[in-house]
This record gives C-alpha cells, sequence and structure tokens, in this order.
C-alpha cells in the first residue's frame, strides 16, 4: 500500500467528504468546523513548478505543497458530494484553481506532503459567478418597511424602474438569509441569520424568482444589512490619509468617510443626473438606461466589478444603472462636489466606512427635497462581490 493510501485509509471515508463540504464553505466556517489536529491547506494555487505547488491560503499564508503522492480530484462549485468529483491529472492544475490539500504538515507549518487534493477549476468558478450575479441582478432591492413571521413575508420600498413603488418578497423553508456582519461592507462576511434578525430600514436584496403579479418575488437567497445613508457636499479631501469629510445634509454636521480597498466610488454623468432629478420632480419618466463600458466592468478582488444587466430588464433599479458608471477616484473628488454615500453604521466611531460613493449627484440633491434621500443606494453592487460561488 503507497504512503498516500494508507494516508486516506486512515482519514476515512467520513474525513473525505467533511473535506468536500468544508472546501466550498467560507473560511470562517472552516476554521470553526476543522479539527486542528487535521492537517489541511486551503487556498489558491500561486504557481505550480514539477511535482510541488505554491499554495496562498485564505488566510494569506504561503505553503509549499507535494503533490507527488497525491490523489487529485476535481469537484465542480456548488457540489458537495465527492461521488461527483472527477479525477484530475497534474497538467490541468493551473495558477488560480482553489484547492483543498490534506496531508502531513512539516513542522515549519508551511510545508505539505500531500495525500489528497481537491480543486475547483478557476473557469468554472468564474461561470458561475457570472450565472449567480445575473441572477442578483434580476432580483429586487430597496429598504424594508415591514416584516411579518407568521405570514413569512417581507414588504420592500423600491425604487426600481422595472418593479413597483413596493414588493413583498416571499420566503419558503428553503430560502437562505444572510446578514452583513456589523463594520464590514464584504459580502462575503455575510453569516447565516434568521427573519428576525431583519429589521425595518435595513436594506435588503434578494434574487429567486417574480411572481405573476409584479408585486409579489420569491425569494431563493437574501442579504440584508443596516447601513448608514448620507447625502452631502464634500468639505475636504485626504488621499494620504485615504479619508473624505462630508457636510451632511440631514444632520447638518460633518462626517469624516474613510475609504477602503473595497469601496466603490461612481460618478454620474451630468444627462443622467439631471434625469433622474427630473424624475424626482415628477417632470420626466424613467432615467434612461446607460450602455455597459469597460470602465464599469473592472474585476472584483471578491461581495465585487460592477457590471450590470439593462435597466429595462430584471429588477431594473437604480443600483443596476449606476454600476455601469465611470470608476472615480480619490483625485476626481473636489472641495464642494456633491455627493451620496452608503456607509458601514457609525457604532459610537469618529468615521465610518465607505461602501458606496456616488458623485456627480448635484441636481439630484436640489430636486429631492429629503437631501437625496428619494432614491435608495444599495449598499451592495451588482458584480462578483455580491454572490459568491465560494
Amino acid at each position: 500500500m503507497t504512503r498516500s493510501a494508507r494516508l486516506l485509509s486512515r482519514m476515512g471515508l467520513t474525513a473525505a467528504i467533511s473535506a468536500a463540504l468544508l472546501f466550498l464553505l467560507t473560511p470562517r466556517l472552516l476554521s470553526a468546523q476543522t479539527p486542528a489536529s487535521t492537517p489541511h491547506v486551503v487556498g489558491t494555487v500561486q504557481s505550480i513548478s514539477g511535482l510541488s505547488l505554491t499554495v496562498l491560503s485564505d488566510s494569506g499564508a504561503t505553503s509549499t505543497v507535494s503533490i507527488e503522492d497525491a490523489k487529485l480530484l476535481q469537484i465542480e462549485p456548488g457540489k458537495t458530494d465527492l461521488k461527483e468529483a472527477t479525477p484530475l491529472s497534474l497538467s490541468e492544475l493551473q495558477p488560480g484553481d482553489r484547492v483543498l490539500v490534506r496531508g502531513l504538515m512539516a513542522d515549519d507549518g508551511r510545508t505539505m506532503r500531500a495525500a489528497s487534493l481537491i480543486a475547483m477549476k478557476k473557469a468554472a468558478i468564474a461561470e458561475k459567478q457570472s450565472k449567480e450575479r445575473t441572477e442578483w441582478q434580476r432580483g429586487v432591492g430597496g429598504l424594508v418597511k415591514s416584516v411579518d413571521p407568521a405570514a413569512q413575508t417581507i414588504v420592500l420600498s423600491t425604487n426600481g424602474i422595472a418593479w413597483p413603488q413596493e414588493v413583498v418578497v416571499h420566503l419558503s423553508k428553503n430560502t437562505v438569509l444572510r446578514r452583513y456582519a456589523p463594520d464590514s461592507i464584504r459580502f462575503d462576511a455575510a453569516k447565516p441569520a434568521p427573519l428576525s434578525a431583519v429589521q425595518v430600514g435595513d436594506q435588503l436584496r434578494a434574487r429567486g424568482s417574480r411572481d405573476s403579479e409584479p408585486s409579489n418575488f420569491s425569494a431563493s437567497d437574501i442579504v440584508s444589512g443596516s447601513f448608514r445613508n448620507i447625502a452631502g457636499t464634500i468639505l475636504s479631501v485626504d488621499a494620504a490619509s485615504h479619508t473624505v469629510i462630508v457636510q451632511d445634509l440631514a444632520l447638518k454636521a460633518p462626517v469624516t468617510l474613510k475609504i477602503a480597498a473595497e469601496s466603490q466610488m461612481r460618478k454620474l454623468p451630468q444627462p443622467f443626473a439631471e434625469r433622474i432629478a427630473a424624475r424626482l420632480k415628477g417632470q420626466g419618466s424613467d432615467a434612461p438606461a446607460v450602455s455597459s463600458g469597460p470602465s464599469a466592468q473592472r474585476a472584483e478582488g471578491s461581495p465585487a466589478s460592477r457590471g450590470g444587466g439593462s435597466a429595462a430588464g430584471g429588477g431594473g433599479d437604480f443600483q443596476q444603472m449606476i454600476a455601469r458608471m465611470p470608476a472615480a477616484t480619490l483625485a476626481d473628488l473636489q472641495k464642494g462636489d456633491a455627493v451620496m454615500v452608503v456607509a458601514t453604521p457609525s457604532n459610537g466611531k469618529d468615521s465610518v466606512t465607505v461602501i458606496t460613493l456616488l458623485s456627480g449627484v448635484d441636481p439630484i440633491l436640489r430636486a429631492s427635497p429629503k437631501g437625496g434621500q428619494d432614491m435608495i443606494l444599495s449598499p451592495w453592487s451588482l458584480g462578483g462581490g455580491e454572490p459568491s460561488a465560494n
């Protein structure tokens, strides 16, 4: 019996299936459910040299993995049964593939002799993410107006173009609910949460299917969170500290915004902003759809590229349109510019972290008596960052 076979035998079938299940879970759940005595590496292949791999783990550590005696398998994203895995040759393994490796870890904690390797191909993950992204784009989002636990429904106030102003989201026993973690701006940090966690005033987005009655939506997945909406004018920009100070129109007080690596910034073209303002005033119909361009298709480091479906199709909400607007940087922001922002709750802190910042909104703020709050600026972009194929 080979070293690989002996190791696999000791692991047992149950452990092997658990490995496949854990591979599909988030790093947070993985660390919570994997016994410390079970050596494993979960991460992304960085390079391949002969029979050795360099793997960057989800925690940021780099490991060198020898696969000389390893059994190589491939499984599709979303699958959890090793019976559905297929043999994988070394030549098919590529940088960028996701892997779960089990075996014998050296004393340095960074070198492993693998007994088994289960891989998810980079292309397959990208395809699944693209499919899920489209499904989220065709979903519905807005502010929670009411929650009825008995009826298993949530009423949303939306700003959709193809949606009614209010939509009743229907849950089933199979609906997956997740909620953003406090102070988090990443979808992949959202945790499972019961319906009781959803509160009036929360931002919520659902994917699923639209019923024959447009005001009803059957949800397969829901993500919600409590966020801070800010509309105001820029008082100062500090590129060195990645902060922007904005005069909040509602509170009539300055607030410090921190721009993180995951923060999204967009700039509205003037004609588009004027059309939105006209809609708020009741002088125009729907805002125009905006063609997708290269600037709107940059990749996300994950809940997040900011592509979007057409405004006339799918959910057709405001967020889908601004997702295709030109990206902005700190250098584009000037003192006196009007902005609309979704940020993490302050929680008593001196600053809040920007999730989405939209500039070029001067006409909107002039037209809105609520300082831009007539428009619901979603905290999540419609890109690879929301639904994850991990």
